[in-house]
């Protein structure tokens, strides 16, 4: 994937070694697994799960098509919206919770 290196950037700051999967979806597949792992009964923008495996952090889903929609919502290209959606899951990978902290390292991570 195009962020492999920006993922890596931010393990690397946070002092984190594992892998982590990146897929990227249809809405369809995002609203199955938002409903299945969250129970909301709607399609969402991305969703990250924590594995318990050895070397592996966890894995990321992202919707391209409401990717697609927030890019349009937000003003800024797919590719932004979609460096966001990836530090996003991958921050909470890490344990971020929603919140000034999070917030912070989004802003940061963006500069990467």
């Amino acid at each position: 994937m195009i962020y492999a290196k920006l993922v890596g950037k931010i393990l690397k700051k946070e002092a984190k070694q594992g892998e982590i999967n990146i897929i990227v979806v249809d809405d369809a597949k995002i609203h199955e697994l938002n409903k299945k792992y969250r129970h909301k009964d709607k399609p969402t923008d991305v969703l990250s799960f924590e594995m318990n495996e050895e070397g592996v952090i966890g894995d990321i889903a992202i919707s391209k098509p409401t990717t697609m929609r927030n890019a349009k919502k937000y003003k800024v290209t797919y590719k932004q919206e979609l460096k966001r959606l990836v530090i996003h899951g991958v921050l909470h990978l890490l344990g971020y919770d929603h919140g000034r902290k999070m917030r912070n390292a989004e802003e940061i991570y963006q500069k990467f």
